[in-house]
């Protein structure tokens, strides 16, 4: 008799957690097959860092074949799911399709950049969803630095204004971690006079962080304008134009950096799976099985999870909870092939944790309110125990950083028209003639490129 198939398609926080509790509850009993556009895990929490030069890129990918022992990687972006004939379409990083059938599927895809009408947004910014984004953004702003040193006081300071949207936990991080570097490279240019970098971070909410606790939100607003971040709440991006963006206080900051944090969308995928969605995400039960299809689950942010703690709401799109039910729905599938005991998912708070740069964070472990130094030891603490590899190399580089300056270099790897804001695969740059939804010619030499967001 043949093993049963499964089938997880993604490789986040749910669909790593997943695979790595089904390898280990199924053993011999079943072939776990692994369908993902790359080849690695994404910490995506320490993704700013990465951009800051704290970090090097590699530390923030855990490799999928290296810690998955027992399961069979797929590379490929699915494009297709098939419930009646059980199979997953796909295509794989050299153009060609192919299908892979299940007997149990898991959906754990994710979610990509939140889009919003703005007038020139889709063209002139750039989101903080994978690691192409992150080395871009590190490349672009140490550009407009070197550029800036050349240029006329006017140019100069466009060039040295960044503009952050969204004082989520992404964008908070994003302008704190890039404030500290851009500080420290400005450092070493010979700027204009009366030129320095400035950040602005904005939110239409009324203050950063509006979805964590009060005291995170204000020790990270007091470390923010402490440095010099111009945070502005109840404001936003009216329109984006190649030289700036105008706001909805009616104000145009001249600009060459537009980052866009605004929050997260499920991936497009789960909508033509062809099942009940709510708010755009998949909706399941609260053992994550999908009504009506006993043979396939959903898990992370792709999934409108029942929130049995606050009846009547979805359980928040975050890593934490996607790590969380990612076991859950493993636990699930193996009870559905008669292993082991299904359960519903049910979650407590543990508390959030924000990284401010050096030795600047807030944390709320256990409820317990911390800031300075404390709140950043517990802050690296919990990365460092959250992250299933690299754990020596990512302390190795935090100590780096305390004792030696940045590396002001570009190289030039990521250019800006292979990053666009409107992908539903922001784990991979585009590429000339490549396959997939993120796929297309490079600009012609006189689109603007690098000069623009």
């Amino acid at each position: 008799m043949s093993r049963p198939r499964i089938v997880i398609v993604g490789a986040g926080f749910a669909g790593y957690r997943a695979a790595r509790a089904l390898s280990r509850r199924t053993g011999q009993h079943a072939d776990v097959t692994l369908l993902n556009a790359t080849d690695y895990f994404l910490y995506l929490p320490l993704l700013p860092q990465v951009s800051a030069g704290t970090l090097e890129p590699r530390r923030v990918t855990v490799s999928l074949t290296r810690t998955l022992r027992g399961v069979r990687l797929v590379l490929g972006v699915a494009d297709r799911i098939d419930l009646d004939g059980r199979a997953v379409h796909y295509t794989d990083p050299e153009g060609r399709t192919a299908t892979l059938g299940y007997d149990r599927l898991v959906l754990a895809v994710g979610s990509v950049n939140k889009l919003l009408p703005v007038p020139g947004v889709a063209e002139y910014a750039h989101g903080f969803r994978g690691l192409p984004e992150a080395l871009y953004l590190r490349d672009h702003v140490t550009r407009q630095l070197e550029l800036a040193a050349d240029d006329d006081p006017r140019g100069a300071a466009a060039r040295c204004t960044f503009v952050v949207v969204g004082a989520g936990y992404t964008g908070t991080e994003v302008a704190a971690h890039m404030q500290r570097s851009t500080a420290e490279l400005a450092r070493r240019q010979t700027l204009p006079d009366g030129v320095r970098p400035r950040w602005l971070l904005l939110d239409v909410a009324p203050r950063v962080l509006p979805e964590l606790d009060e005291h995170l939100s204000r020790t990270a607003d007091r470390v923010l304008r402490r440095r010099g971040v111009d945070v502005r709440t109840g404001t936003s991006v009216q329109e984006a134009t190649h030289e700036g963006v105008r706001l909805t206080d009616g104000e145009f900051v001249e600009t060459r950096t537009l980052v866009w944090c605004v929050g997260v969308r499920p991936d497009p995928l789960v909508r033509d799976v062809g099942r009940p969605l709510e708010r755009g995400r998949l909706i399941v039960d609260p053992c994550l099985q999908v009504p009506g299809q006993p043979e396939v689950f959903a898990c992370g942010d792709a999934a409108a999870v029942p929130d049995l703690e606050r009846p009547g709401e979805l359980t928040p799109m975050t890593a934490q909870h996607a790590w969380r039910q990612g076991a859950v729905a493993a636990e699930n599938v193996a009870a559905s092939l008669g292993v082991g005991q299904r359960r519903p998912y049910r979650h407590r708070d543990l508390g959030f944790v924000v990284d401010l740069g050096g030795t600047r964070a807030a944390a709320d472990p256990l409820g317990l309110p911390l800031s300075g130094l404390p709140a950043a030891a517990v802050t690296r603490g919990y990365h460092l125990a959250a992250m299933p590899g690299n754990r020596v190399r990512v302390a190795a580089d935090w100590l780096l950083d305390t004792v030696l300056p940045p590396q002001a270099v570009q190289l030039g790897l990521v250019r800006s028209w292979s990053v666009p804001l409107d992908t539903s695969s922001p784990e991979l740059a585009r590429v000339p003639g490549g396959p997939g939804p993120s796929t297309g010619s490079p600009p012609g030499p006189d689109t603007p490129t690098e000069g623009a967001p």
